[in-house]
This record gives structure tokens, sequence and C-alpha cells, in this order.
């Protein structure tokens, strides 16, 4: 009998340790399979993240600007505030003015840009006046926008775009290919290219067959503040070129001029902002070129399409060119 009571005993106790055993696998077996859990919820949640988004046709638009920030516009823009008299006049002869909530003080062109609000001065902006405005586009040149404006733009969440101003006239036509691609308005930048290619041809095809090209300065600052003008590294230059003139600060760089240069190459004709007329002429050393002894001062009561990188600026080498050489253009005249 007592064997019979130790044996079951024994077997009470192996039962037990195997249902102990049996508990602790099943416990492990769990905790494995935990990770794998946890680790397909991640794998779920990673697919819906990098799901693609899908955006209207046309965009997104990435532009990379002189800084090397990226902008990316991921619709067309409903809101825009232009810092450029350029960028202003690129958005009108693309039809986008509907766009315009803010511009510069000295956008004037084309008239209709008055009704505008205005954001102050295109090198100080009024940047809590842009941000009343709610842009959702910010677009600027290169040259313009000053660093700080940008960087407190950058640093309030404003999406800004910085045109990039190539040195030639080249550069003009891509600045209005880039505003389409902005405004997904891609033929109608081409169509404006297209045109201003052909306004430029008629020009080229009018002075054709001259032979003796005038010496050109083109005088964008004088004085005790420096010599200033436009050198072979600007677009403007390409335009006195392009309208039959020898630019004699072609060699320059970065508008600055020598004075003494400027005396010894004596061009034939000055070009001169309205600002600069009378004060130029009958200041020293300046009074003593033969350009403006014989008066081949030619004064331009505005610059813009000259000085602005925009779909005008075959306006501005016909009228040079005219002025280099009226009697190519005689026949226009009297018609």
């Amino acid at each position: 009998m007592k064997k019979i009571m130790k044996a079951m005993s024994l077997a009470l106790v192996v039962t037990l340790m195997c249902t102990s055993i049996m508990a602790c696998k099943k416990s492990e077996t769990t905790k494995e399979t935990e990770p794998t859990a946890v680790e397909s919820t991640t794998e779920s949640t990673t697919e819906a993240t990098t799901t693609a988004e899908t955006y209207p046709e046309g965009y997104p638009v990435e532009l990379t600007d002189k800084y090397g920030t990226t902008a990316i516009i991921k619709a067309k823009p409903e809101r825009v505030v232009s810092c450029s008299p350029a960028c202003t006049e690129i958005i009108y002869s693309l039809g986008q003015e509907a766009t315009l909530v803010g511009r510069t003080s000295v956008c004037n062109y084309p008239e209709a840009v008055a009704s505008v609000e205005s954001i102050g001065d295109m090198y100080a902006p009024d940047i809590e006046k842009i941000v009343s405005l709610n842009p959702d586009l910010i677009v600027a040149d290169s040259s313009i926008l000053p660093k700080d404006s940008y960087d407190k733009m950058i640093e309030l969440g404003l999406n800004v775009v910085i045109l990039d101003e190539s040195a030639n006239f080249d550069g003009v036509y891509k600045k209005i290919e880039d505003m389409g691609k902005i405004f997904h308005a891609d033929e109608n930048a081409a169509k404006v290219v297209s045109d201003m290619k052909a306004e430029l041809a008629e020009v080229q095809e009018a002075i054709k067959d001259v032979r003796l090209h005038p010496s050109v300065y083109y005088v964008v600052g004088f004085g005790e503040g420096g010599d200033w003008t436009a050198t072979g590294d600007t677009f403007i230059n390409d335009i006195i070129t392009m309208a039959g003139g020898d630019n004699i600060a072609k060699s320059g760089s970065f508008y600055s001029y020598n004075v003494e240069d400027l005396i010894s190459q004596d061009p034939n004709i000055i070009i001169l902002p309205a600002w600069a007329d009378g004060t130029f002429q009958t200041t020293a050393p300046y009074s003593e070129l033969t350009a403006v002894k014989e008066g081949n001062v030619i004064v331009l009561p505005s610059t813009d399409t000259l000085d602005r990188q925009c779909a005008r600026n075959p306006q501005a080498v016909k009228m040079l060119a005219e002025l280099f050489f009226p009697e190519c253009f005689a026949e226009d005249k009297a018609a």
C-alpha cells in the first residue's frame, strides 16, 4: 500500500512539473511573437506614410534658390506677393495677375498693378504686411530681396521662390519659363518667349547691313559713390549689343567701372537715366567727354525696359537700335 501511495505521489509531482514546464514554454512563445506583431504594425504605418502624395497636373514644382533652399510648389499659387517689379511684370505677361495680392511700391507696370496692395520698398519689404496678406507664395529676384528679409520670411515658414537672374539675355527666357512652371502656365510662357524672339529678329533684320557700331556707355551711377554701368556680365550688356552698340564696359564686372577708363575710352554715345540729366553733363570729368560736348547724350525718361528682366526687354533693344541707327527705321517712322 505504501508503495502504491509513493508511486501516486511521484506521478503527481511529475504531472505538476510537466504542467509548469508547458506553461513556461507557452509564456516564452508569447514573448517571442510580440515583437513580430509590433514590427508588422510598424511596417503598415510606414507603408501608409510613404504612400505617394497626389498632386494636380503639372505639380509639384521644385526650384532651388541661390541660398540652396528648395521651394516646393504643390499646387497652383492662389495668393502671390511679388518682391520685384520684374516678377510683377512677368506675372501679368503670363495672365496670372488674378493671383497677385501684394507688390512693391516701385511695381508700376502695367498701370492696373496700382490697385494691388503695396508691401513697401523692394529693398526693405514690410514683412508684417506680407504676413497679413496670407500669401501661399512669395516671388523675388536674386539681386533684389535682402538676405535678412529672406531669412525672416523663411523663419516665419513662408514659401519663398527667388528666381535666378542669369548674366545674359537667355536668363530672361529662363526666368519667364520658371514662372510659367510655378503657375502651370508653360504654354503661356512659351508664347511670351516666342514673341520676344520674333521682336528681336525684326530688329536684327533692320540693322543687319550696319557696318559702323557706335561705342556706348550706359550710366547707372556716377560721382563720389563710384562709377557704375552695365558691364559685360549683365543682361543689359546683351541688350546694348543686340541693338548694335559696342559697350565700352564689356570687359568690366559687377557693374563697377573706372572713371579713368571711361575718359580714355571716350565713347560715341552716353545713355543717361532721367535722374542724372543735367548733373552728369556739368560734372567734371564727365563734362569733358566728347559725347557730352557734341550732344550725343541719350536721356531715357524711363529705364524700366532696359533694367528689368521681363517680356518688354525687346522693346529696349528696338528703342536703342532706333536711337543708334535712325536711318534703318525711317520707313517704320513714316508708316
